[in-house]
């Protein structure tokens, strides 16, 4: 009878060890996490990076039975973010999901002191890091990032940056535009980050390349609000240029579509969404049929399949420490692209879903070339851009 238990209790100890093994290998340690998402400018309402990104997280956290909550700042500032980033750390979430490019500052504070944490930041550029990491240790920076080794200022061995190829989705939006018969067109970009311009660059090639292929001349004013929302100054200005005929808007930047939204019912016009598919927000709240596509960034995919890696599949070793530039990444399947624009899309005759298709394979094996340079304005031949800097 001894043997039986002697025996019984290494079986158990066996089958435990592992069933422990197998947890580890699948990495499905659930219990072992808790996923935050902290808002940068917006609230999980604004139609565009919050929410999507929150609507993600919750989504996986469903999908694997994992705790998840979201913590809006205080203050719109870095010091807000830092303590809303430790007072979700302090209730025992030890990964935080941050979206936009706001959250620079935010990793180079707080990634060194809180090592047992994973941080995933989405849109966040190894300059907006630098610019953060070298203030921190008193020095000035040049904004030039080839120039400075990030290693130097900010702690990356706990954090995955995601950004993405705005060029690339700007320049379809643009293009399905004059493909579909619009030559007035207009650029409304929130503040000259980094990405906005990136979308505004891509969306004037974009623009271009149509116009050659059907021998037309475009008109286009470009502008940037100089914040994220839109205001009655704003709005003003986008009914100036839907009265002087501008028939399409490329509202790109957080809440400043509401602004060319506005302007555009007034007169039947257009306008073109970013970063997610808004034509459920801006047609259900100033007119059905306003939305002619959207600019989108796979925030969402990026969030799910980035949280199953580290979470569930174990892989934070092959995430952590990289900044990651995500793009096309078939061209048989627009679908499955971090880049691209909507079903929703109001395709037509002369812009259809097929065209949409060759295009986005003609981008991915490289016959059609977009430039990320921002340093200068897009050379245009068939686009007369008139840039007018900042509104505000």
């Amino acid at each position: 009878m001894k043997r039986f238990f002697t025996a019984l209790l290494a079986l158990t100890m066996l089958l435990t060890l592992a069933t422990l093994f197998a947890c580890n290998e699948t990495g499905d340690q659930g219990a072992e996490y808790k996923v935050a998402m902290v808002t940068d400018y917006g609230d999980i309402t604004d139609q565009s990076f919050n929410q999507t990104t929150w609507e993600a997280v919750v989504q996986f956290g469903k999908d694997h039975n994992i705790e998840t909550k979201y913590y809006k700042p205080t203050s719109n500032d870095t010091a807000g973010r830092v303590a809303s980033v430790e007072l979700a750390i302090a209730e025992g979430y030890n990964v935080i999901v941050m979206p936009g490019y706001a959250f620079g500052g935010t990793i180079a504070e707080v990634s060194s002191q809180y090592p047992e944490v994973k941080f995933i930041a989405l849109d966040v550029a190894k300059g907006d890091l630098l610019e953060a990491g070298v203030a921190l240790k008193g020095e000035s920076y040049d904004y030039n990032p080839d120039n400075w080794d990030l290693s130097k200022y900010v702690d990356m061995s706990n954090v995955y940056c995601a950004i993405y190829q705005e060029e690339l989705s700007g320049y379809m939006a643009g293009y399905a535009a004059v493909k579909m018969g619009y030559t007035k067109l207009g650029f409304l970009g929130g503040m000259a980050v980094p990405a906005v311009v990136r979308f505004g660059y891509g969306y004037v090639q974009g623009v271009d390349a149509a116009a050659k292929e059907l021998g037309v001349t475009v008109e286009m004013k470009y502008a940037y609000g100089n914040q994220f929302f839109g205001d009655a100054d704003i709005t003003a200005v986008m009914d100036t240029w839907y009265a002087s005929g501008t028939e399409v808007v490329f509202a790109c930047g957080g809440g400043i579509y509401t602004s060319a939204a506005e302007a555009a019912k007034k007169v039947g016009g257009k306008v073109i969404g970013v970063d997610t598919d808004q034509s459920g927000v801006i047609d259900g709240m100033y007119g059905e049929g306003m939305t002619l596509t959207s600019a989108m960034k796979g925030l969402y995919p990026t969030t799910v399949d980035t949280l199953k890696a580290i979470i569930v599949d174990g892989k934070w070793d092959e995430y952590k420490g990289k900044i990651e530039t995500l793009g096309l990444v078939s061209g048989d399947d627009a679908s499955l692209n971090y880049v691209q624009i909507p079903e929703t899309t109001q395709f037509t005759d002369s812009f259809t879903k097929e065209d949409y298709a060759a295009m986005v394979k003609a981008m991915y094996d490289g016959t059609i070339k977009v430039s990320n340079d921002i340093s200068k304005e897009p050379v245009t031949t068939n686009v007369q851009v008139e840039w007018l800097g900042n509104i505000k």
